[in-house]
């Protein structure tokens, strides 16, 4: 509807410069917004406000002039009006508003996806924990946030392609294999002091457990190094495994798993950096190879190979994102932490001096999870070991109230997720506030079904009986769906869907409740008819929305 009326606009302001009353000054672009005041109509343009300095006019006198060509055979509009400075406000036909509830049923699973995106690839990168321990609520909101977004991709038609990026190479590796090894040699009765630069956390000493068990006493007559790498192996796949499991459970499932270390075996790192210094992009200074950041907006030059010899975090950074680009996707995504914010331009730079387009990489940060329970904060020091798990967090909530807390809020705002709150069956809690409208209409059909009402089909005289003003205000409110996930994908904003349902769940709750004006099944058949293809119709949208967010749909709670 907004798409067949934004058409009737341009095309209307096109005939007004053929006709000759508005200069040919191009076509702006022309934004509908849905006014806060329902007095002020169901769509709202400035676009008279936005031409009128090209126009030298009075936006006044542009939006009168654009309403005296707007040609609506379908009759889509029941009335218009140019208010304020310049405002044009429309008014759809209530007939048309019925198209959209036989649309509801007609798309059933496919109602709100498009092809926006058809044809075009997306990759998208996210969560990439090192596999030094394993994932906690932080990576819990990031794997929301990456696998929902993905998923409202999917819907408006792109291709989208879900990536780990493991980072099984590097410092961090040695430091969980020496953590390890030392945790075994106390364990079997070696008096260690236990460095504060190692893994702190109960995990490890479960992991040296289990290395014991598998090899016994025998890493202990080894070289210290060859020990340490036999450990920083055996964790790093163990963790990883536990990660994977950890993703399912949360019902997160991956394309790929790229191994950082893979860009060393391959040679791809030494390739690129080998490449950018035949183009003096990177160069050497007191021993260590710089890469020309400032060229291309960073702060400062960047460290790509140390003195000594080792890679920084940045060279194999280079090498991954080189071979993103060069598996032709559209647009690739990074979905970081917070923390991650400072090294947002140094990739930005390397994509550049490769000769990519910057535009071509989105980079999505996600703040950080305050973990509440009752209200009261839950204390987690990382560098002491102690955090709550992604996995105890689901253990006691459930997966359904985990990933709908953590899309609850916009990604780029703390959240503060309570415990307590994510198992209460009260309206406070959201994700039972929306679920209980698909388990309440699904008891209605189901009770309805018993009385006869058992196929639930549009009549022609639904649109003389469904004329209660909220009725007509649930209809618009479904209408706007389509438009909620299209918005979603183009902002990357995935936190728009659960904010929206919670909205058209208030409004059902709001209309249930109110029984004797608006009683779904009653002793008028065809008020009951009417009602229960109403009602189902909200259900349909609460289930698609839901499963865009990995959330459940409960036909009974």
């Amino acid at each position: 509807m907004k798409q067949e009326l934004s058409a009737l606009l341009q095309q209307a302001v096109e005939a007004a410069f053929a006709a000759g009353h508005l200069r040919p000054t191009g076509l702006p672009p022309v934004e509908l917004e849905t006014p806060k005041i329902a007095t002020h109509g169901d769509f709202s343009t400035n676009v008279a406000m936005t031409m009128a300095a090209s126009q030298k006019r009075a936006p006044q006198e542009i939006a009168g002039i654009i309403l005296d060509h707007i040609e609506d055979p379908d009759h889509l509009l029941s009335k218009t009006e140019v208010a304020g400075p310049g405002f044009i406000n429309f008014f759809i036909a209530r007939e048309k508003w019925y198209e959209v509830l036989k649309a509801v049923h007609k798309k059933d699973t496919a109602y709100g996806t498009s092809q926006v995106g058809l044809g075009k690839r997306i990759q998208i990168e996210f969560v990439s924990a090192n596999p030094t321990g394993p994932l906690h609520v932080g990576h819990g909101r990031c794997a929301a946030v990456g696998d929902t977004l993905a998923a409202i991709l999917k819907a408006v038609g792109y291709e989208v392609e879900k990536e780990y990026y493991v980072n099984d190479s590097g410092r961090q590796i040695y430091t969980l294999g020496r953590s390890v090894f030392l945790r075994y040699c106390q364990l079997l009765g070696n008096t260690i002091d236990f460095p504060a630069d190692c893994y702190q956390g109960e995990y490890i000493q479960d992991l040296a457990r289990m290395l014991i068990d598998r090899e016994g006493e025998r890493l202990l007559d080894m070289p210290e190094e060859e020990a340490v790498m036999i450990c920083a192996k055996f964790a790093a796949d163990e963790i990883l495994a536990g990660i994977r499991q950890d993703l399912e459970t949360f019902g997160v499932s991956l394309d790929q798993w790229f191994s950082e270390q893979s860009l060393y075996d391959s040679g791809a790192v030494e390739a690129v950096i080998q490449d950018l210094k035949s183009q003096d992009i990177i160069y050497e200074h007191d021993g260590a190879l710089w890469f020309r950041t400032t060229d291309f907006g960073d702060e400062k030059d960047r460290v790509v190979v140390r003195a000594n010899g080792t890679t920084t975090y940045f060279a194999p950074d280079i090498a991954y994102h080189k071979d993103k680009f060069e598996r032709k996707f559209d647009c690739i995504i990074n979905i970081w932490g917070a923390d991650h914010h400072g090294y947002v331009p140094r990739i930005s730079a390397s994509i550049q001096a490769m000769g990519y387009d910057k535009a071509q990489c989105r980079i999505v940060l996600v703040q950080l999870v305050n973990l509440l329970r009752g209200g009261k904060p839950v204390a987690m020091s990382t560098r002491a070991g102690e955090f709550v798990t992604l996995k105890e967090v689901v253990d006691e909530v459930g997966r359904d109230a985990a990933r709908f807390l953590f899309l609850w809020r916009h990604h780029e705002s703390p959240l503060d997720f309570d415990l307590e709150l994510a198992k209460q069956q009260s309206n406070e809690n959201p994700v039972y506030y929306v679920q209980y409208v698909h388990a309440r209409i699904s008891n209605i059909l189901r009770k309805a079904a018993e009385r006869g009402y058992k196929e639930i089909d549009w009549h022609d005289d639904f649109h003389e009986i469904l004329t209660l003003p909220e009725e007509i205000q649930l209809i618009k409110l479904m209408s706007r769906y389509p438009e909620v996930v299209a918005l979603s994908a183009r902002l990357m904003e995935p936190h728009r869907v659960p904010f929206y349902l919670k909205e058209l769940a208030a409004a059902f709750h709001a209309y249930y409740h109110d029984r004797n004006k608006h009683k779904v099944v009653s002793d008028d058949a065809k008020l009951s008819a009417a009602r229960l293809y109403l009602v189902s119709a909200i259900r349909i949208i609460i289930r698609n929305g839901l499963t865009l967010m990995g959330v459940s749909a409960p036909d009974i709670m």
